[in-house]
Parts: structure tokens; sequence; C-alpha cells
């Protein structure tokens, strides 16, 4: 009861003095709580939410809450909402020693007398004051991770209650909150060599990381669609808020899926696209797009509607292992941007270039399509990458790039 009410005046007090001025018209109520969870989660309060810290802890308990508010079912190691793993901090990779931690899942579960059981995941762990991990030139300071990733955990929480509500039931459903994802998936990781149902029940596991910047176009990224023959057919009918999808069909990524992938189970993973305040301390709550953040739990719960009826998804292994793959990750220099993972269109879109690295100083800016790096052409972002493969530190080559009608061309050294 006491942690209840801490929390409920944790959120009260940060709605009404951070967000409100903000918040210019009424929102709905599912709106008005994506807001309320994500404001909490990234609030200076929990101070990152590194795993193993007591920001963790106080994330972990709100989750908890939430579940237990939704009406689920505690799904835990001990009959509780957790499940605790060990590992060793390390600051850098590196290091001579490390610290011991323990960080935790939170799950809930949803039992509808199913056969089958979807998980649904997002991280909630993030980078506390950034000594590891972070692209933040400054000093340390307090990483919020408002996109990465509260609003994975918010969106995960609307899902719940709407299928708690009663849509979609011919699944049982487990909802994992991991832990450790920033620091190599450890909580992912634990979970499928210690699971708390049977891992040939599960059906299928969707995975939500960075879901709150939708922009103007409304590109959504889904990956692991080769993963399943199921898949691709049914995300092309649905029609959400002018929601268009680019897809990918490797079941291979750097976020929680990838470890259910790897126990030959079917995997999507959703992702509104990078930013420039990723893995810094700007990725405030602010910044979310919340209607869009809506809108893309809309369309996973229309996925999860048009597949209730079908029998448990067929996995079907993709290339991750194959050199090619091996091979277009191993350069040896950046250009120093962003990459728009979701731009559909030809060549590779940067969202942000990184100050005082190659493309800065070439005078290439936010916005710009790379359509060809030397004698390569760019079709998108996978020739991108094998592009770079070819250059070494020092090397120059010209870079053109598309600035709204106009082609450009620079002279880059890596």
């Amino acid at each position: 009861m006491e942690m209840k009410k801490t929390i409920r005046s944790l959120v009260t007090i940060t709605v009404l003095l951070g967000t409100l001025s903000a918040w210019a018209q009424r929102p709905n109520a599912a709106m008005q709580q994506a807001k309320i969870d994500i404001v909490y989660l990234a609030s200076d309060y929990l101070e990152g939410r590194e795993t193993g810290k007591p920001g963790e802890q106080l994330a972990a308990e709100y989750i908890a809450y939430r579940f237990a508010e939704i009406g689920l079912e505690p799904k835990g190691d001990y009959g509780d909402w957790y499940q605790p793993f060990d590992f060793e901090y390390r600051a850098h990779p590196h290091a001579a020693s490390g610290e011991a931690r323990t960080g935790k899942n939170v799950m809930a579960f949803l039992d509808n007398g199913a056969a089958h059981t979807i998980i649904i995941g997002a991280h909630y762990d993030h980078l506390g004051h950034g000594i590891s991990g972070s692209l933040h030139a400054g000093e340390p300071a307090i990483h919020n991770g408002a996109d990465d990733n509260a609003s994975g955990i918010a969106a995960l929480l609307r899902l719940a209650a709407e299928l708690k509500g009663g849509k979609a039931k011919g699944n049982n459903y487990l909802f994992i909150g991991f832990s450790g994802e920033e620091l190599g998936l450890y909580g992912s990781k634990y979970f499928v060599n210690h699971p708390t149902i049977n891992l040939g029940t599960v059906n299928y596991m969707i995975n939500m990381d960075m879901v709150g910047r939708l922009k103007e176009e409304k590109v959504l990224a889904v990956y692991g669609v080769g993963t399943s023959p199921a898949f691709l057919p049914v995300l092309e009918k649905i029609q959400i808020a002018g929601i268009k999808i680019t897809t990918s069909e490797s079941g291979v990524g750097p976020s929680d899926h990838t470890s259910f992938y790897l126990k030959d189970l079917p995997v999507l993973h959703f992702f509104t696209g990078q930013h420039r305040q990723y893995h810094k301390p700007a990725d405030d709550a602010e910044m979310i797009n919340y209607t869009g953040l809506l809108e893309v739990s809309d369309y996973i719960l229309a996925l999860l509607e048009q597949l209730d009826d079908q029998p448990k998804l067929a996995f079907t292994s993709t290339k991750d292992e194959s050199g090619d793959d091996k091979k277009v990750s191993r350069f040896k220099v950046t250009l120093g941007v962003m990459p728009d993972y979701v731009h559909s269109g030809t060549g590779m879109r940067i969202d942000a270039v990184l100050d005082g690295k190659a493309a800065a100083n070439a005078g290439i800016k936010d916005g710009d399509i790379v359509i060809q790096m030397g004698d390569l052409e760019v079709k998108d972002i996978y020739s991108y990458m094998e592009g770079l493969g070819n250059y070494e530190v020092g090397d120059k080559t010209n870079v053109k790039v598309k600035r709204g009608e106009e082609e450009l061309e620079f002279e880059v050294e890596f």
C-alpha cells in the first residue's frame, strides 16, 4: 500500500509540474495514461533506470503496480511480478574487474484458457548517468530514455489493458518488461533460458523498442517478418491511421526479440526510428509523439486480432548467420551520422549529423539523403554499410547527397 501511495504521489507531482503546460488539449484516457507512464519512467527521480540501481527498482515497482491495476496475474519466479538475474557490470568492456549486480524482469500473465501464448515485451532499463553507452559529449548526466524505452513500456501497458478488456482472446499473453537490454540483452537472454512458462507453448513474440517518435511520414519499421510465413501477408493488409511499414526479414537485431528468435520462435520488432536525442540526456517525455504512440499500439493490436484465429505460427530461419551479413558489419570507419532506419525511398536518409564527425566536417546536413559513396550507388542503408566497408581511417572519398531537389557532392575524410 505504501508503494502505491508513493508512486501515485510521484506521478501526480511529475505530471503537474513537468508536463501540464505542454498539454494544450485535454487528451483521451489512453493518451493521458501513456503520458503518465512515460513522464514517470523518464523522470529524473529514476536517474536513468540503470540496471541494478535504485532507479531500475522504482521502475520495476511502477510496472508491477500498473500490471496489477490492469488486472493481470503475476508470472515471476516466486509467485510475484519479478524475475531477478545476477550479472557482472563493467562500465567498459575492457575493464579489469566488474561489479556484482542484480537486475529484474517484470512479468504478468493474461490467461484466456488458450493452448498457446503470445509474448509481448519491451525493455525498461536505460543508461543511468550515461557512463556507458552514451552519445553525449559533455559531463555525465541523467539519461531519461523517454523513447528508449519508456515508450515501449507505455505501448505494452496499453496493449495489456486492451487485451484484458477482451480483444483477441484466441491466445494467452505473457507481458514482460525486460531489464539489462542496454548492457547486452541480459534480461531477455535470462528469461529464454529460465522461462516461467513452457516455451513450447509460445506462439510468437512481439518486441517494442523506441516506438514513441513516429514521424510525419508515418513510416513504421517492422523487423522479423521473415521469421514466419504468416506475418507479411497480414501486415500488408492492416490500414491504421495512414501508417506505412518498411520491413526486414531478419530475426536478429540489437534488441530483445533476438533472444527469442535464437530459440526458434517467430518474432516481430517494432521501431519508429532513431533521432538526434538517441542515447543522450535530451531523450525526454516532451519529445514523444503521443498520438503516434497510440497509433502504433493500435497497429499492433490490429495485427494480434488478424492473427487471432490462426493455428500456431510456423517458424522460419532467416539469413542472419550468413557470411554476407557479417561482412557488411565489419567496417572500420563511420560517416558520423544517425541513419533514418524507417526511410522507404532510394538512398540512405540522415536523421542527424553528429558534431565534429566526418559528415559534419564535410558540410553534410540533417535530412540529406546519401545516394553515392565513391563509385558505389547507395540504394538503401545496406548498400551504405557495404560502402563503409571499402574504407580505412584516413581515406577520402566523394559523397553525393540529395538535399531537397538538389544533388550535392562533398569530399569526406574518414
